[in-house]
């Protein structure tokens, strides 16, 4: 039987160049653009192949490890370790964590592919041809980059020039190179042999570990103790903080493949974007017959070649050409497609700002294990929220210091505790829990169940939640 290959997914990036949609708390490998899957469920559905690969290993912050694991759920995709990162350290140090733990699980000869959680990719023939020459040249002991064959010449990514042939398919590399200057782009795309750095790796785990060791050895001495001293919480692995904290913040293009004489580079002319602006959304997209890119919920009246977005409001769009008009629950984006590389420079004039800062980290609508909320209102000591709750799921045993709160369910069956009592609210019904008083919320019906929460009180804040007990480790 053939050796099955190990995913490693990372799924940690807080991007901010697709604001208003992606924020620090919700970033774009878990928002659904245009379709009815996200990025990283896109990712996890590639390596869903039980004759290829084994069951994923994903390693992220602790921030998103519930989006993933309902996600993946979503697919019905059982994974086979969700890595919390305790604090961001670059790919060198999650690489290097997850290879430990595959040497560990899998043994010496076990191959990790490893993949960003937030590309788009076209898996088809030529996306799995790429990755068995890979695999190929993984198994003779290769360190393994895809390149993907420019279409372009595109100042946003860096570049690898190949080498000569090597019997699996791949290239031996030459050198990689900083993200260029358009006339240096040009060059390389006339001249032929440069590849852009997908950041995707095919890594037999011995040399990988054995390179990191030569090259890295402060990473990987981090990164494997913060692994062997990791706590199993749950469905998770939280790796050491402490341990981890030692890492140098590197990346693993830096750390090893710019130093090792393993290199090896898959030409890969399948159709591939890391998605990092608004401009690639719209060339990724289905265009009308005048170029728009357009979600539901929108209207398009003499527009051209435009990408028009929206999550929540209804959005019309009239007389605007190359443009992306992007509307969010609580903000728009209005900016020509070709400066679509600035809204990284808004979102830090956004954050330096108390009075917008909140618009870069957070959504309206929260996401949590059981469901999540809406915020609706916020008044002067009261907020308006709606609250959505999967079934077969419970929010904590809980108390507030300082507010007290109103349910009144809209759809679903409500089973709520009070106290010693628990009682049943169906649609219309409602329900009051005075402050201080022990309170719970479950879902024992087959369908969302939703309800609108007011809140009162002297503060609001979600961390004025004490947890008594809680199915998801939170207390």
């Amino acid at each position: 039987m053939t050796q099955k290959i190990v995913p490693v997914i990372m799924a940690g990036g807080k991007g901010t160049r697709l604001w208003p949609l992606s924020r620090a708390t919700a970033p774009k490998q878990f928002i659904r653009f245009i379709g009815d899957t996200t990025l990283f469920q896109e990712t996890l559905l590639r390596v869903s192949d039980k004759t290829l690969y084994e069951p994923a290993i994903v390693i992220t912050n602790e921030e998103f490890r519930f989006l993933i694991a309902e996600q993946a759920r979503e697919l019905d995709i059982s994974l086979s370790s969700i890595l919390l990162e305790p604090m961001a350290r670059n790919t060198g140090a999650a690489v290097a964590a997850a290879g430990a733990l595959v040497r560990d699980r899998f043994g010496e000869s076990a191959i990790m592919h490893v993949l960003a959680s937030d590309h788009e990719i076209d898996a088809d023939q030529v996306y799995f041809d790429a990755v068995r020459a890979a695999i190929a040249a993984a198994s003779a002991g290769k360190l393994v980059t895809f390149g993907i064959k420019p279409t372009g010449p595109a100042t946003g990514y860096g570049y690898i020039e190949g080498g000569e042939a090597l019997p699996s398919g791949a290239l031996s590399v030459k050198r990689f190179i900083e993200k260029p200057p358009i006339e240096k782009a040009e060059e390389m795309l006339a001249s032929g042999g440069f590849y852009w750095n997908s950041g995707m790796f095919m890594f037999p785990v011995s040399t990988l570990l054995n390179e990191m060791t030569a090259f890295a050895p402060a990473v990987l001495r981090a990164a494997s103790e913060a692994a062997i001293k990791g706590v199993k919480d749950l469905d998770f692995i939280r790796l050491d903080k402490a341990a981890f904290a030692e890492s140098p913040d590197i990346s693993i293009d830096y750390a090893v493949m710019e130093k090792t004489k393993n290199a090896a580079v898959v030409p890969s002319p399948f159709q591939w974007s890391d998605l990092g602006s608004w401009d690639a959304i719209w060339k990724s997209g289905n265009p009308d017959e005048k170029g728009n890119v357009a979600a539901e919920n929108t209207t398009v009246v003499n527009t051209r070649n435009s990408l028009v977005m929206t999550h929540g409001v209804h959005l019309a769009v009239n007389g605007m050409d190359d443009v992306a008009v992007i509307a969010s629950e609580d903000a728009v984006y209005v900016g020509h497609l070709k400066d679509s590389q600035d809204v990284g420079a808004i979102v830090k004039m956004l954050a330096s700002k108390p009075a917008t800062s909140k618009l870069t980290e957070t959504h309206p609508t929260s996401y949590r294990p059981w469901g999540g909320y809406t915020s609706i209102f916020n008044g002067d000591r009261f907020q308006v929220k709606r609250i959505f709750v999967t079934p077969g799921k419970k929010l904590s045993l809980q108390k507030h210091h300082h507010r007290s709160e109103h349910w009144i369910v809209v759809k679903g069956t409500a089973e709520v505790t009070i106290g010693e009592n628990l009682q049943m609210l169906r649609e219309n019904e409602s329900v009051y829990i005075p402050l201080g008083e022990v309170h719970r919320l479950a879902n024992p019906g087959k369908i969302l169940l939703e309800l609108i929460e007011v809140q009162t009180g002297s503060y609001l804040g979600e961390d004025d939640i004490i947890r008594i007990v809680d199915e998801f480790g939170r207390n």
